[in-house]
C-alpha cells in the first residue's frame, strides 16, 4: 500500500511538472498596411520543430515545453519577422508586404489563391500600399501603371479601355468584383468601372489575355478584379478630403472592425463633385459607398455579406473639333445633356474548409443597374434648317439573379487540384429611347434647348438574358520545378428578345430568340528555373457573345455571330542585383476571327459587322529597381501590332492588312519613388506616361502625332506626387501634366472630320487624410 501511494504521489508530481513548463502562446498576425488577416502564416520556435500556421482568421496557437523568448515569422509576399514573446502567452503581430515581390499570392486566375509564379499567364497585382501611395482622383491613374493596359479618359469619369486590344468600346475586357462580373455577359458598357468604388477596393488584379476557360464571354483583352477590403483584426477609420484648382471636391473614408472573434465589418465611400471645370458642361456628383461583413460560424465555415451602391449624375459636355482643341477652347456646344447612374451589387458568399484537400465556395448574388441619358452624340443638326437638330433620351434598365458554385480538392499524386464551378444568370433587361426636337443658334452652333417627344419612341424592348456555364480546372505538377494547368468552360448565351414596337423598317426585329454557346479550352505550363527565375508558356482560347445593344439596337438588326480567339504566349520572370530588381516579360499572339467592328455607312451612321480576321502581337515588359531603401525605379509598357488581316465591306472597301484605327504601337508608364530615410514620412512620386501616335481612321489615312513632352509624338507627359506624414496625419499633392502638355486623350473620325477628348491642362491636386488605429477587442 505504501508503494502504491508512493508511486501514485510521483506520477502526480511529474504531471504537474510538466504542466508548469508547457507553455500556450496564441496570436494574431494582419497586413501592417491594410490591417487585414493573414492566413497561412508560419510560426516557428527557432531552433526547434515546433511550429504553427494561422488559421482563415489570421489565428494561431502554439504550445512549447520551454518558455518561448523570440518567434520566427513569414508569409508568401510579405517580409519575414522575429519577434520577442517572452513573458507573453498573447501577441500581435504586423507584416510588412515585400516591396519587391515574385512569389505574390494571386486569386483572379483560378478563382483560389495561388502563388504567381504558379500561374502560366501575365497578369498583374496592384497593392493596397500602390493604391494609397497614389492617391487617385480617377481609376485610371492606377490602372495605367499596369503594363499593357491603357485606361482611357474619356472626361466625366466616362472611359475605354485598351488591353491587347485598340482602345476600344467592345466588351472584349471583363470587369470583376471578388471575382463576380460586376455586370451580366451581353451587357457590357464601356463606362461600366464608374460602377466601382476605388474607397472599396483592397487591391487589384489584371489579367491579361483570355480568360474564358474561366471566366466566359467578354474576358477577351483581359479581365480586371477588384477584390474589396475585408475586415480588420483591430478597429480602424481613415478619413480625408481632396481637391483641385479645377473645382474638383471630394470627402471620404475607410472604416474596419472586429464586432467580436466571429463578426468583423468594412466600410469604404466617398462623395465627389465637380463644380466649374476646365471643360465646359462637365458639372457632375457622384456617391460611392461598399459594406462587407464576415462572419466565421466555426473554423471551417465562414459567411461573407457585400453590398455596393454607386450613383453618378453627370452633365456630359462631348468632344470637340479641331478648331477648339488646338485653340485650347474648351466651351461646348450642349447645354443640357446629361447621364444618371444607378449601379446596386449585393452578394452572400458561403465558404465551407472541409478538411486540408476540399474546399467550397457559393456565392449567391443580385444587380440592379439603370442607364439613363440624353447623350451629345446622339444629337445631328439638320443641314436644311441650322436652327434645328434632333436627338433622342434613351434609358437601359437590368436586374440580375444569379449563383457561382465552386469545389476545389487537392492530391497528394503529382501534388495536384481540381476545380470544378458553376455559373448561372438571369437578367431582365430593357431598353427605352425617344426622339428629341432640338433648338440650335445657327451662329454659334449651340443647342439651347429641347423638347421631349415620348410620343415619338425610336427603341422599346424587353431581353431576357440567361448565362449558364460550367468549368473545369486541372492543375499538376510532374516535375518539381514544373506545374502544368489545363481548364475548359462550357457557355450558353440566351437572349429572349421582346419588341415592343410595331415591326416595320424603323422599330428594329420582330420577337424572337438568339442564343450562343461555345466552348473555351487553355492549357499551360510554369517552370521553375531557380534562383528567383522562371518560365510560363500558354495556349487558350477566348470566345464573346455579341451583346444586347449590338444586335437589337437601331434601325437594322445584323445577323452576327460570336468573335472568337486564339492566344499563343511565353513569358518569363527573374530577380538579380542581390535581389534588388525584378523583371517580367510576355510575348503573345491573339489571332481573332469574326471580331466585331462599327462599319462606317455612306449617311455617316455605323453598323455592327464581323470583320473577318484580325491579329493582335505584342510583347509586355516590366522592371522594377530599387537600388536602394530609399530609391525604387519602375518601368512597364508593350509594344504591339493589332491590324485586319481580313476586313471587306458589302460596298466593296478593302481594309486587309491595314493596322485598326486606336491601336499605338507602343504604350509606356514609368516611376520613380524616392523616400528619403533622413526625413521618414517624405514621399516623393515622379511618373512618366508615353503612347505613341496612332492612326484614327480603318483607311489609315490620317494620324493622331502631335508633338508632346521631349518632342515626342503621341501623348508624353509627367505626373508628381509628393507626400508627407506625421503621425496619424498624411498631407499630399498631385500635379498631373507637370509641363501643361496639349494632348487628347482619344481622337476620332468620321466623314465630317475628327473630335478630340482633351487632356486637361496642369492639375494641381491637394489631400489631406487622418488615420485612427484602436486596439484589439
Amino acid at each position: 500500500m505504501k508503494s502504491f501511494v508512493f508511486s501514485f504521489l510521483l506520477l502526480l508530481i511529474c504531471c504537474i511538472s510538466t504542466a508548469q513548463a508547457q507553455q500556450t502562446l496564441t496570436g494574431h498576425v494582419f497586413d501592417a498596411q491594410t490591417n487585414e488577416p493573414l492566413t497561412g502564416v508560419n510560426i516557428i520556435l527557432p531552433g526547434t520543430s515546433i511550429g504553427a500556421s494561422t488559421d482563415k482568421a489570421g489565428v494561431f496557437t502554439l504550445t512549447t515545453k520551454e518558455p518561448a523568448d523570440t518567434l520566427a515569422i513569414s508569409c508568401l509576399g510579405y517580409e519575414s519577422a522575429r519577434i520577442c514573446c517572452m513573458g507573453k502567452n498573447q501577441v500581435s503581430i504586423a507584416l510588412k508586404p515585400r516591396v519587391l515581390n515574385l512569389e505574390t499570392m494571386v486569386i483572379t486566375a483560378s478563382r483560389t489563391a495561388q502563388a504567381r509564379t504558379q500561374t502560366p499567364l501575365a497578369i498583374s497585382s496592384l497593392s493596397a500600399r500602390q493604391l494609397d501611395e497614389t492617391k487617385p482622383t480617377l481609376l485610371i491613374e492606377v490602372l495605367n501603371k499596369v503594363p499593357g493596359v491603357l485606361m482611357v479618359n474619356l472626361g466625366n469619369e466616362q472611359h475605354s479601355m485598351n488591353i491587347r486590344q485598340p482602345m476600344s468600346y467592345r466588351g472584349y475586357f471583363l470587369y470583376l468584383e471578388d471575382g463576380v462580373p460586376i455586370r451580366p455577359a451581353g451587357l457590357f458598357n464601356h463606362n461600366a468601372l464608374i460602377e466601382v468604388n476605388m474607397f472599396g477596393v483592397n487591391s487589384i488584379e489584371v489579367i491579361k489575355g483570355p480568360a474564358s476557360s474561366i471566366y466566359g464571354s467578354e474576358a477577351i483583352g483581359g479581365a480586371i478584379n477588384f477584390i474589396t477590403q475585408t475586415p480588420g483584426n483591430t478597429p480602424s477609420v481613415k478619413a480625408g478630403v481632396h481637391g483641385d484648382g479645377w473645382g474638383y471636391r471630394r470627402v471620404q473614408f475607410t472604416a474596419s472592425t472586429p464586432v467580436n472573434k466571429k463578426l468583423g465589418i468594412a466600410l469604404g465611400g466617398y462623395y465627389a463633385r465637380q463644380r466649374n471645370g476646365w471643360q465646359d458642361h462637365s458639372d457632375f456628383d457622384k456617391l460611392s459607398i461598399n459594406a462587407r461583413a464576415d462572419y466565421l460560424l466555426n473554423e471551417n465555415n465562414k459567411l461573407i455579406a457585400s453590398f455596393t451602391t454607386n450613383t453618378l449624375d453627370t452633365e456630359t459636355g462631348g468632344s470637340l473639333d479641331s478648331t477648339g482643341f488646338y485653340g485650347r477652347n474648351y466651351s461646348s456646344l450642349h447645354t443640357f445633356t446629361y447621364r444618371k447612374v444607378q449601379a446596386t451589387r449585393a452578394r452572400v458568399t458561403w465558404q465551407k474548409f472541409w478538411n486540408t484537400a476540399n474546399e467550397t465556395q457559393a456565392t449567391a448574388f443580385y444587380r440592379k443597374n439603370s442607364i439613363a441619358q440624353l447623350p451629345n452624340y446622339a444629337i445631328k443638326k439638320l443641314r436644311t434648317d441650322l436652327s434645328r437638330a434632333h436627338g433622342e433620351i434613351n434609358e437601359n434598365t437590368f436586374q440580375s439573379y444569379g449563383l457561382l458554385a465552386q469545389h476545389s480538392k487537392t492530391f497528394s499524386f503529382l501534388n495536384a487540384k481540381l476545380l470544378a464551378g458553376l455559373y448561372s444568370d438571369f437578367t431582365p433587361s430593357a431598353y427605352t429611347a425617344n426622339y428629341i426636337s432640338i433648338t440650335r443658334e445657327p451662329n454659334t452652333g449651340r443647342y439651347i434647348n429641347f423638347i421631349n417627344r415620348p410620343d415619338s419612341a425610336l427603341t422599346n424592348y424587353q431581353v431576357n438574358l440567361v448565362n449558364n456555364a460550367a468549368y473545369l480546372q486541372w492543375e499538376f505538377s510532374p516535375l518539381p520545378q514544373m506545374r502544368v494547368v489545363t481548364g475548359v468552360r462550357y457557355d450558353r448565351v440566351d437572349y429572349l428578345y421582346d419588341n415592343h414596337l410595331p415591326v416595320s423598317a424603323f422599330s428594329g426585329a420582330p420577337d424572337g430568340r438568339n442564343h450562343f454557346s461555345f466552348v473555351t479550352p487553355k492549357i499551360g505550363l510554369t517552370y521553375d528555373l531557380g534562383k528567383g527565375a522562371g518560365l510560363y508558356a500558354n495556349v487558350s482560347a477566348g470566345a464573346y457573345a455579341p451583346g444586347v445593344n449590338e444586335l437589337y439596337r437601331g434601325v437594322k438588326v445584323p445577323t452576327l455571330q460570336p468573335a472568337r480567339f486564339n492566344n499563343y504566349e511565353i513569358g518569363g520572370w527573374a530577380t538579380g542585383l542581390e535581389n534588388k530588381l525584378k523583371a517580367e516579360v510576355s510575348l503573345y499572339q491573339m489571332n481573332g476571327t469574326q471580331e466585331i467592328v462599327s462599319y462606317q455607312l455612306p449617311d455617316n451612321s455605323t453598323e455592327n459587322r464581323n470583320s473577318g480576321k484580325t491579329l493582335h502581337r505584342g510583347l509586355e515588359y516590366s522592371f522594377t529597381y530599387t537600388p536602394t531603401q530609399e530609391l525604387t525605379i519602375r518601368f512597364g509598357g508593350t509594344n504591339a501590332l493589332h491590324k485586319y488581316l481580313v476586313y471587306a465591306t458589302t460596298e466593296g472597301t478593302d481594309f486587309d492588312n491595314h493596322v485598326m484605327p486606336n491601336a499605338p504601337a507602343w504604350i509606356a508608364n514609368s516611376e520613380i519613388t524616392y523616400k528619403p530615410t533622413y526625413l521618414p514620412g517624405l514621399r516623393l512620386m515622379l511618373e512618366w506616361q508615353r503612347i505613341s501616335r496612332w492612326y484614327t481612321d480603318d483607311a489609315n489615312e490620317y494620324t493622331y502625332a502631335d508633338r508632346t513632352l521631349f518632342n515626342l509624338k503621341g501623348v508624353s507627359a509627367l505626373n508628381l506626387r509628393a507626400a508627407y506624414s506625421i503621425k496619424n496625419v498624411e498631407l499630399y499633392t498631385n500635379i498631373t501634366n507637370l509641363t501643361n502638355e496639349l494632348y487628347a486623350h482619344n481622337v476620332t473620325r468620321s466623314r465630317w472630320g475628327a473630335t478630340y477628348n482633351p487632356a486637361a491642362g496642369r492639375t494641381i491636386a491637394m489631400g489631406l487624410s487622418y488615420t485612427f488605429t484602436g486596439k484589439k477587442p
